[in-house]
């Protein structure tokens, strides 16, 4: 019998496989490997083989990225209990244990376990033990089932924490994100407004480009939203981190977000988000894809005007008037593509137009831009509805069709 056990820095030890008559055991990303590890980009199609020969097994790395055990990069060594394989340097982490030590493992008492890991050996940044798969914190902090990891953010609304659920409501334990509205916060009608729209929204979305919804609860006095944690930097930070990106990856980007809001749009009744923008947009490190956050100012059409809700320099002229529509969504995107591509806020490129009263994005000195990339973003930022993009759809199929030109 043996038995592998995923150990990844951000993710308790769940995922296990069993291997009773097996002599070989293939490890890929690959569909027909004995274990597919296809969510990291690290590992190779067919990465190792584990082989037994005699009484002994045996690594046998086929990976570009290489093969760590214990922490030495090999190309083969006999592997013995408890080892740990790690598939590349930055990649995921298996434990390895024979019959051997499952049987002597099955003889501890619950008070020996409690008591056997001292969490040796983990990295400053690792959030569980690679050893025993224990949250690494200095003192227990729970707020109802959910223990405390860290601080994600803190706001003038309240403080994000990254959180560990070890039950799950499905039955299956997980991460995620613990958004906490303070009590003075609560107090705020408005402010109250936006943070329980935003849990009611998140609760009735179902789309692969926004956070699933987990749970909404008080507790003492102050309001939680439970939501999926998405590794990644929002678009803001990442510009002016690295810097401004190509036309062909904004564009990239952009028809992923207008995807998301046709699924917004479509709904019955329809949803604005109304706040698109840089920070609002995560890239998601591990597939290139863009998830739409923050859905605390989503307005459903057909339902009162209310407080005018928006970005400057990134708001449709109609939304500061209180009267959001769809195309105020694609407004939204022309605007992020210029900052994008610029790396600075499109209100700098906001100007007057020669002999007009009306003000509209002058790109005319961005050479990155390509003709037919400005004139769509020159229309989907056309302060008039009726010039702009009547549809979502219908911007995507234009930026689609631009690619070809970048």
């Amino acid at each position: 019998m043996v038995i592998l056990t995923l150990l990844s820095p951000n993710q308790k030890p769940l995922p296990k496989w069993h291997f009773a008559n097996q002599s070989i055991i293939r490890i890929g990303r690959q569909e027909d490997n004995d274990i597919v590890l296809d969510q990291f980009l690290e590992v190779s199609r067919y990465h190792l083989e584990l082989r037994k020969i005699d009484s002994n097994w045996e690594l046998h790395s086929q990976g570009t990225n290489g093969t760590f055990l214990n922490g030495f990069l090999t190309s083969k060594a006999v592997v013995k209990d408890n080892d740990l394989i790690q598939l590349a340097k930055e990649g995921p982490i298996l434990k390895f244990e024979s019959s051997s030590t499952i049987a002597h493992n099955s003889f501890q008492t619950k008070e020996s376990k409690k008591t056997i890991c001292n969490h040796a050996g983990n990295s400053p940044q690792n959030l569980f033990c690679i050893h025993c798969g224990a949250p690494l914190v200095e003192k227990e902090e729970f707020i109802r089932q959910y223990q405390i990891l860290g601080t994600l953010g803190r706001g003038g609304m309240g403080i994000t924490y990254l959180a560990w659920d070890k039950t799950g409501k499905s039955g299956s334990p997980r991460l995620l994100v613990l958004k906490e509205m303070n009590a003075d916060m609560a107090l705020i009608i408005k402010a109250r407004e936006l943070f329980e729209r935003e849990a009611r929204i998140l609760k009735s979305l179902n789309h692969p480009g926004i956070p699933k919804y987990y749970d909404f609860f008080v507790e003492d006095e102050k309001k939680y939203l439970a939501m999926e944690l998405v590794h990644g930097q929002n678009l803001e930070q990442k510009i002016y981190e690295k810097g401004p990106v190509l036309p062909q990856q904004a564009t990239e980007w952009m028809i992923q977000v207008c995807q998301i809001l046709e699924y917004l749009h479509s709904l019955q009744p329809p949803l604005v988000h109304r706040d698109v923008k840089p920070a609002n947009l995560l890239w998601r490190n591990l597939d290139n894809r863009i998830i739409l956050l923050d859905f605390g100012a989503v307005k459903e059409i057909g339902t009162p005007s209310g407080t005018r809700i928006g970005a400057e320099g990134y708001s449709a002229p109609e939304q500061s008037r209180g009267k959001p529509c769809p195309q105020s969504d694609i407004y939204a995107v022309g605007t992020t593509l210029i900052f994008l591509i610029t790396g600075e806020s499109p209100i700098r490129y906001y100007r007057r137009e020669t002999g007009a009263q009306g003000y509209k994005f002058d790109l005319s000195n961005i050479p990155t831009i390509t003709p037919k990339l400005a004139e769509a973003i020159a229309k989907a930022t056309e302060p008039q509805l009726g010039h702009r993009f009547s549809t979502v759809q219908e911007l995507g199929k234009t930026l689609t069709a631009c690619l070809a030109h970048c």
